[in-house]
């Protein structure tokens, strides 16, 4: 069977921090209350996303992986990762603030919960007024100063608030300190991990348990980098028709695609599956005379045998998502 573009199904999160704009802005469809995330492709154990559409309808990455190796996610990935699928794509909506948090390094993470490390990326798609994100520090901090302030209940003085809005984006590499605040729509896509280690968490009790979140301050302590850095934001331009890039890591590469009109990408020198997040506007993707629709909040991926694809829109944002 011919590999063609791909969407899954996604999966809601209940979060004790989730809002309604993973419904009402990008017309997801569950009854829950209080969903935070929506994981549109993803690998993580137990959490498993299955193909929406088409013959493949209800497999999962690790089947598809498991039939079609390299031809599904590229040859140099296969052989790098195996039947693991390296990325975990969400949208995420946070109506009250996430608690201030840090991701272990791969080798922290192999060691201590045989995962992925969880580099990530952050794409703003809404932001209320004075919404911000918290990135690493404000100031020049060592260890014991931390521990200070965590003590003392004022660890968020000495966190870099920064007030956001829509096309902000923020690479949040292992070790840096973060939290997403009140009011803020995002994109996020990261290593394939689900190991977070909470640092602070505004002494808030889950309604669901009726006790605090737990805490992780011990292991966290060793995962911290504490390198003051004066810019988080990250700059990029925005020509129509033109991968610009966003953030390219050795984790997975981010480039943003304002479509107008049409484009055609080719990606027969690229080694790679590809995944779109439309982040504003629909467009219609055709490849092998067959066309896909894609709206705001939606995900497509491109098996690593889909190497041309023409996009029509009047005008849409893109995130091209690729290793």
């Amino acid at each position: 069977m011919k590999l063609y573009p791909l969407k899954f199904e996604p999966l809601y999160k209940y979060r004790l921090w989730g809002g309604e704009k993973l419904k009402t802005q990008l017309n997801k469809e569950y009854t829950e209350s209080s969903i935070g995330e929506s994981w549109e492709i993803s690998d993580v154990k137990g959490d498993e996303t299955q193909v929406l559409n088409g013959e493949l309808k209800g497999q999962t990455l690790k089947q598809l992986i498991n039939t079609y190796k390299g031809d599904f996610v590229g040859e140099a990935v296969y052989k790098a990762f195996g039947e693991d699928f390296p990325l975990l794509i969400k949208f995420i909506d946070a109506k009250t603030p996430l608690s201030i948090q840090v991701h272990p390094s791969n080798e922290l993470a192999k060691e201590r919960h045989n995962s992925f490390g969880k580099n990530e990326m952050w794409y703003v798609m809404q932001a209320d007024k004075d919404a911000e994100l918290i990135v690493g520090f404000e100031k020049e901090i060592n260890k014991e100063e931390y521990q200070k302030h965590l003590e003392d209940d004022t660890i968020l003085n000495v966190m870099h608030h920064e007030t956001v809005a829509k096309g902000d984006t923020f690479y949040i590499p292992t070790g840096r300190i973060h939290a997403i605040g009140s009011g803020v729509l995002l994109a996020e896509i990261q290593q394939t991990s689900d190991v977070t280690y909470r640092i602070y968490d505004y002494n808030r009790v889950d309604a669901t348990t009726g006790k605090e979140r737990e805490l992780h301050n011990d292991q966290a302590l060793d995962a911290i980098d504490f390198t003051y850095h004066s810019e988080f934001k990250t700059s990029y331009e925005t020509k129509a028709n033109t991968a610009n890039k966003l953030v390219h890591s050795p984790y997975f590469k981010t480039n943003f695609i304002k479509v107008e009109n049409e484009l055609e990408k080719d990606y027969s020198n690229l080694d790679s599956f590809v995944i779109y997040m439309c982040v504003s506007g629909s467009l219609e993707i055709s490849h092998a005379d067959d066309t896909y629709a894609l709206n705001t909040g939606e995900t497509i991926l491109l098996p690593a045998t889909v190497n041309a694809v023409k996009i029509t829109a009047s005008q849409a944002d893109l995130l091209e998502i690729y290793l």
